[in-house]
Order: structure tokens, then sequence, then C-alpha cells
């Protein structure tokens, strides 16, 4: 009888592979990777220089990008350093989604009417010190998983239910299909997040339920930057057309 694989420290074992300890979830985080540096190319290309959001889709793709490395540093080696700098990124990128989510959906990035301005600045500094405070409390106070991926659940749920009700106010209105892409990307993102629920001994040592989380988001993100153009590419022109 086989024995039973088993957590050490609340980790599965795996099969290193030229030093690397998860490969997979090191070749998945790289493919996300590529996805927002498709994304950012797509937007330099596509959105002008003008364009007011166009400066926080390139900073969600900057921040995208380095979760991303510092998520293939940490599956690559796990040491004290990689891990807190892993959990810091991933924690500021999804943060940025949930500060530019409602900058986009309520257009906190116009000049008009004024008092738009002053609730960006108050988002932004909100923003800020809740990720100071995170850090903070993670750093100086305790490490603390749970804590940890409550927070990271609850910002992503916040932005999640935004898209959602964006995106079915928008559908609803236009009735054209793009409009609908953030709600199907949303429950992307959410059957992929089951994939953590399972979490079985990793496949030939190799592939666990984590690391195909991170292939399911590679999809949805270069989906999710064909929606971000093509919004843009529609608000543009009915500006033209108010002008």
């Amino acid at each position: 009888m086989l024995n039973p694989v088993v957590q050490y420290h609340g980790k599965w074992p795996f099969y290193r592979f030229m030093g690397v300890q998860e490969p997979f979830s090191v070749i998945f985080s790289l493919m996300n990777f590529l996805a927002h540096q498709y994304g950012l190319n797509m937007i330099h290309a596509t959105i002008p220089k003008d364009y007011s959001l166009r400066k926080y889709y390139i900073t969600f793709s900057y921040f995208g990008m380095a979760s991303w490395v510092f998520s293939m540093a940490f599956h690559t080696r796990d040491f004290g350093i990689t891990e807190k700098l892993d959990y810091f990124a991933a924690g500021a990128s999804v943060l940025y989604g949930l500060y530019y989510t409602p900058i986009r959906i309520f257009r906190l990035d116009q000049q008009a009417p004024p008092v738009k301005q002053t609730l960006l600045r108050l988002w932004t500094l909100t923003c800020v010190l809740l990720y100071i405070g995170h850090v903070s409390y993670l750093t100086l106070w305790r490490w603390d998983y749970t804590y940890n991926m409550a927070a990271n659940v609850a910002a992503g749920i916040v932005q999640n239910t935004l898209w959602s009700w964006f995106s079915i106010r928008n559908y609803q209105r236009s009735k054209k299909p793009w409009a609908a892409w953030p709600g199907l990307i949303v429950a992307w993102i959410i059957m992929a997040m089951s994939l953590e629920l399972l979490d079985f001994p990793p496949l030939r040592g190799m592939v666990d339920a984590h690391s195909l989380w991170h292939l399911g988001t590679v999809g949805p993100t270069v989906w999710w930057y064909n929606f971000l153009v093509k919004d843009a590419q529609q608000d543009m022109a009915g500006e033209r057309l108010k002008a």
C-alpha cells in the first residue's frame, strides 16, 4: 500500500527541476507576465496619450507585471524575502485593481464636476493608507496568512461586484456583446479561483491546484486588456460625436 503524500508546514512536496522548486507555477506566472506585457503594448499602440484613463491602465499593467515577476521568484525558491515580496506585490496589484475600478466606472478621472477631483484625491489617499497599513501589519505586527488572504479576497470581491454591475448596466443599455465582457471575465476568474479550494497533492510532483490557478488567469488577463481597449475606443468615439 502506497503511503499518502502529506504536507510539510502546510506545503506540498515538489520535484525540483534545475533548482526550481515549483516549475509549473513559474511557467504559468511567466505566462501571466507576458499577458500583461501584451496588454501594455496594446494600450500603447491603440489608446492615444491624451485619453485620461490611459495612465491608469498603463500603471495597472506595471503592477501586474511586477506581481508576476515576484511570483516567479517565490516559486523558484521559497525564502523569507521572496515570500514577502510575492505577497506584498500581489497585494499591491489587487489593491490597484480596486483603486482604478471606481475611477473608470464613476469616471473620477474627469475634471467636471469639480467634486470628482476631490473624490479622486480622497480615494487615492485611502488606498495608499490601506496598503501602508496592510504591509505594516504583516511586517511589524504579525505575518498572518489568514488575514492576508482575507484582505485580498475582500478587495477582489468589491471590484468584481462593481465590474459585474457595470457590465450588466452597460449591456442592458447598449445590447453590444463586448459590454458583457467584464461580467464574463469575473465569472472566469471566480471559476479559476475555485481551483485553490481543491488543494490536491502535485501531479507527478509538479502540477498542483495553485499552479493551475495561475494558468487559469492567463486567458482572462488577455481578454481584459481587449475590453479596456474596446471600452476606451467606444468612449472616445462617443466624445467625438458629442463634439
